[in-house]
């Protein structure tokens, strides 16, 4: 059972990737708390919205957008604000794990998959910030990766964005610190999404990750939703530019 976050009540919340995976588990976690929650994707999430509509009583805010595309992320943004006010929730989600070598990636590769899984994350958030800081506060909750951790292969440009974003997360809690900004980073281990297990992941992979877990257990994109109410809430008031790993607590061995 998810806590109540009784704060979020209301809260205008943005989720990037919103409507798939890990997102789709967060966009339905908000709006269980009431939340006014915006989301956007590349892809149409006219369906999903459709079935949160039946499940809420209320219809997510979406629109479809490139998160590569930055003058329109922004403007996706302020759009978001104006329909639900000034957000003072950002969920940097949507990414790209596109399985890559490095002597195969070329120039346009590497700024592409950077494009999607880095640089978003820094004009998302410089885009809330003003209305955020009029707000006085506002969380932006960043989500990484366990992959830079464990030194993953066969993703490279994929896990030195997931590593920079920790980078990230801790430069602009310092520097929206002041303005009552707290900014954190959200590190899922492996998480099961469907896209996962019909694309990526074998049940040989899986069953050789469980055993690096401390709990055996496999992790499903709703067991991100707790962590990322957390972060969000007054309940983490005093926390800021610190990563939160949910990864079922691998140890890596050997």
């Amino acid at each position: 059972m998810t806590a109540v976050f009784p704060d979020l009540n209301g809260k205008s919340v943005f989720i990037t990737g919103g409507g798939a995976g890990i997102g789709a588990a967060l966009t339905d976690g908000f709006m269980a708390q009431g939340a006014r929650v915006a989301i956007l994707q590349r892809s149409d999430a006219s369906a999903f919205c459709d079935a949160m509509q039946a499940k809420h009583g209320q219809r997510p805010w979406f629109h479809p957008c490139d998160v590569a595309d930055i003058p329109a992320l922004q403007a996706t943004l302020a759009a978001a604000a104006k329909a639900n006010g000034v957000i003072t929730v950002l969920i940097n989600n949507a990414a790209s794990d596109r399985r890559h070598g490095t002597m195969d990636l070329t120039v346009e590769g590497w700024d592409d998959l950077q494009n999607i899984n880095l640089r978003p994350f820094f004009f998302a958030t410089q885009a809330v910030a003003p209305g955020m800081r009029a707000a006085r506060g506002g969380s932006v909750v960043n989500l990484s990766s366990i992959s830079y951790m464990m030194g993953m292969s066969g993703l490279p440009a994929y896990v030195a964005a997931k590593s920079a974003i920790n980078g990230l997360t801790r430069a602009h809690a310092r520097e929206f610190g002041p303005w009552g900004i707290r900014v954190n980073t959200l590190t899922p281990g492996m998480v099961l999404t469907r896209r996962q297990i019909d694309e990526i992941v074998s049940e040989d992979d899986i069953e050789q990750h469980l055993k690096t877990q401390c709990l055996p257990l496999r992790i499903t994109p709703e067991d991100m939703v707790g962590p990322a109410l957390f972060l969000a809430s007054d309940a983490s008031r005093m926390m800021t530019g610190q990563a939160l790993v949910v990864d079922g607590g691998v140890v890596v061995t050997g």
